[in-house]
């Protein structure tokens, strides 16, 4: 069993996630999420899915990219 790097549950069911050059465990999505998820840099919310990177600048999406005035980025549906 490994322990929860979020909040410490010693799980027989963890699992490990291997990004840029670290090794994080987990025993659920939603620690993982909490920890591994851009924030974006508007509303401060945790980016679960695509979201869009501008010069080096994390958003949940157009929206809040263009209200940190940015332009040209579009929300693809």
């Amino acid at each position: 069993m490994a322990r929860c790097e979020v909040c410490g549950n010693d799980y027989g069911m963890s699992f490990e996630v291997h990004a840029q050059g670290a090794v994080h465990v987990f025993d659920c999505f939603s620690c993982a999420i909490h920890r591994m998820a851009p924030i974006c840099e508007h509303c401060r919310c945790r980016i679960v899915g695509q979201g869009v990177e501008v010069d080096g600048h994390w958003y949940c999406g157009a929206h809040c990219s263009r209200a940190e005035g940015k332009v040209g980025i579009v929300d693809k549906v």
